[in-house]
This record gives C-alpha cells, structure tokens and sequence, in this order.
C-alpha cells in the first residue's frame, strides 16, 4: 500500500459510513503502512468496534461524535482559529493551494474538513509532489489534527479517537522532512 492509498483510507474512515467491509478494508491497509513506517498503530479499538457493529451503530456514534459535537469537529480551522477572521484567511489558502495544485474536491465540505485535507494529501502523494505535501501538512494540517487529538483526550470512548490519533502520527511521520516552500 502506497502513503497515497493509505491518505485516501483514513479519509475514508473519517468520513460517514457508508459499509463495514470498506470500513475493515481500510483499517487494514492503514495499520499495514504504519507497520512498515515502524509506527505502532493505535487503530485495534477502532477495528473492534467496527466489526462488533451493525453498520446503523457506525453511522449513529459517527452522528453523536462530530457532527453533534464541536469540540471534535472534524474542521481544522476550528481547532486552529475558533470563529475568527483568521479562520476565513486560512479557509481562502487552502482553497488556493487546491487550485494551484490542481486538486478539485467533490462535495460540499470546506475546505478544512479534515478527510477533505486527508484526500488533498494523496492526490500530492500520487502526485509526486512531497515537497508541497509535506510543506503543507506541516504548516496547515498538523497543528490543527494535533489540536483536534487533544480535544479527543477527554473523549476516552469514542470510537473515532484512534483513527484520528493514527492521522495524527502518519502526517508527523511524513513532515518530518521538511523540504522549501510554505503554502500557508
């Protein structure tokens, strides 16, 4: 499995459920590059409770944890900048380094929704572009998974926390080599 297909999977399993056996799938692709990134994984909790639920009990706890809860909301700019003006600023560069890269988005999210950011980031992999890529996790995305990680802290039973604390480590694996080039 590619650091592309391993972006692509965990911004699946951030998105709403659609099917356990996707769901499965990319649990497994997921622990399998952390494994060979020498990353211990810390996704067994989430692949537990996925195969011990009916997918309606996915899609109810996937509800309850962010979308009715904004403190772990899944938009990095609310963890970076509350609602400020800062906030817009950073929701404008990323939109304008989608398009300077030439990414476009499918849906309706922001563009700080973090599977949104999570797909970015293959589309660089795939691309080749690990300059970009790890220029941009470092200065736009890490800081505010870190800050949505922290936020998962209290929340000791969700679900979702490993797969987020697993985000977590893969994009502070893959930025550690900082190469030129700031986007934000």
């Amino acid at each position: 499995m590619s650091l592309a297909e391993c972006y692509s999977a965990l911004a699946r399993m951030l998105d709403y459920p659609e099917g356990i056996e996707g769901l499965l799938a990319d649990y497994d692709n997921v622990r399998t590059i952390l494994r060979t990134k020498n990353i211990e994984s810390p996704l067994e909790p989430f692949g537990r409770f996925v195969e011990t639920s009916a997918l309606a009990r996915l899609q109810e706890e996937y509800v309850a944890t962010f979308d009715f809860n904004p403190t772990v909301a899944l938009y990095l700019g609310h963890h970076l900048f509350g609602d400020n003006r800062k906030k817009g600023t950073y929701l404008v560069l990323l939109k304008q380094e989608f398009g300077r890269c030439g990414f476009s988005p499918s849906g309706n999210e922001l563009p700080d929704h973090l599977p949104l950011l999570l797909g970015f980031l293959a589309y660089l992999a795939r691309n080749g572009e690990d300059g970009v890529r790890r220029s941009f996790l470092s200065e736009c995305v890490l800081p505010g998974v870190e800050r949505l990680g922290a936020a998962f802290s209290a929340r000791r039973d969700s679900p979702w926390k490993p797969v987020i604390e697993a985000a977590r480590l893969l994009c502070a694996a893959d930025s550690a080599i900082q190469e030129e080039g700031k986007p934000c």
